[in-house]
């Protein structure tokens, strides 16, 4: 556990979302790509989405077989942007206070004073989450959603900017836990990755023959923060809200799901549509943003009925098809689910 939090700033002045400004977005995005590309070796849209999930305010769900290293991403990433990490192993017998702290008495003042766990921190890593049990995945609860934790009572805020990424192991059936739906809604986007192809792998070993330089903070955070800001300056055309929410009332409308996404999928769609088009170097968002991202949003939210799944239907099937059936607007037709498999890479993910 650390007592330790990060330094206090002052909120940054936050410019208009100009040509400049712009260009600014864009610049942050390839630096963070090309210094964790020195590290991970992957496909560069997962440092993308998960820079985009940190600007819509959101967290992020890695779902993978053990090596591919998404401790090495996620460490990676926090260190280019310039932020406090904190990793947190969930095994079986982790308690909340473990995540959260707790108070302990302090016999020199003769007062009990906060002893702050690693959820006090700017990016946290909760490894392999499904190895705890709910009561202790329901301590990130309070604080993924309210960025804030209670204590004993008191109520402590948390850093800023915060992000959650999650880790597990969707093969695995032994000693884990199943995430329950509130605990699995609360992260903006879940990303599959798969094992990386030959010429990844390669590419891997040829750069760990050497000794790798570390990663370097090419970011500050009140940049991520003021970054933050600008996403709500990104224009969204009333239809492609309409779109968006037709597109999540779709999946809760499907004859083959027993449950569908939330209206916070919705929220979290258009949220995270505005950031992507910012790191993209736009102030406005296109429908192919809605239909790019509207997957890594929608389909670990969305549980198909059992008569579904043992025919061997699954959530991304159902998203492909409300993909492919629903209409952008009134009299439009409608539009082919766009070319991205919810595994990252397709077949190209990380390293050990």
């Amino acid at each position: 556990m650390t007592d330790q939090a990060p330094e206090p700033f002052e909120m940054p002045v936050i410019p208009p979302l100009d040509h400049d400004r712009l260009a600014a977005a864009v610049a942050l995005r390839d630096r963070v790509q090309n210094e964790v590309s020195g590290v991970y070796i992957g496909p560069p849209d997962v440092v993308v989405l998960i820079l985009a999930a940190m600007l819509a305010r959101g967290h992020v769900l890695l779902e993978g077989v053990p090596g591919l290293a998404k401790t090495t991403l996620a460490k990676a990433v926090a260190t280019s942007i310039g932020c406090q990490f904190r990793r947190i192993q969930f095994t079986p017998d982790l308690l909340p206070a473990d995540i959260t702290g707790t108070y302990v008495f302090n016999q020199k003042v003769h007062e009990f004073e906060l002893r702050r766990g690693p959820i006090f921190a700017q990016v946290v890593l909760a490894d392999e989450i499904n190895r705890a049990p709910a009561k202790t995945q329901s301590a990130l609860l309070e604080a993924m959603q309210e960025r804030q934790v209670t204590i004993e009572g008191n109520t402590q805020g948390l850093p800023s900017p915060f992000l959650v990424l999650a880790t597990q192991n969707p093969v695995e059936q032994e000693g884990v836990y199943l995430l329950p739906e509130a605990q699995i809604d609360r992260f903006v986007v879940r990303i599959r990755l798969d094992y990386p192809s030959l010429a990844d792998e390669i590419r891997m070993l040829l750069t760990y023959n050497q000794p790798v330089a570390d990663v370097r903070p090419v970011a500050s955070v009140s940049e991520i923060i003021g970054f933050s800001a600008s996403v709500e300056m990104v224009h969204v055309e009333e239809k492609l809200m309409n779109y968006a929410v037709r597109l999540v009332q779709a999946t809760r409308q499907h004859p083959r799901v027993a449950l569908g996404a939330s209206p916070r999928a919705s929220l979290a769609l258009l949220r995270l549509a505005k950031s992507w088009a910012l790191l993209a170097g736009r102030d406005y968002v296109l429908p192919d943003d809605i239909r790019r991202l509207a997957p890594f949003v929608l389909e670990h939210r969305v549980m198909v009925t059992t008569d579904a799944a043992i025919e061997g239907m699954s959530a991304a099937s159902v998203v492909k098809e409300v993909l492919k059936q629903t209409k952008l607007a009134e009299g439009m037709p409608g539009v082919s689910a766009p070319p991205v498999d919810l595994v990252i890479g397709d077949g190209q993910a990380g390293h050990a």
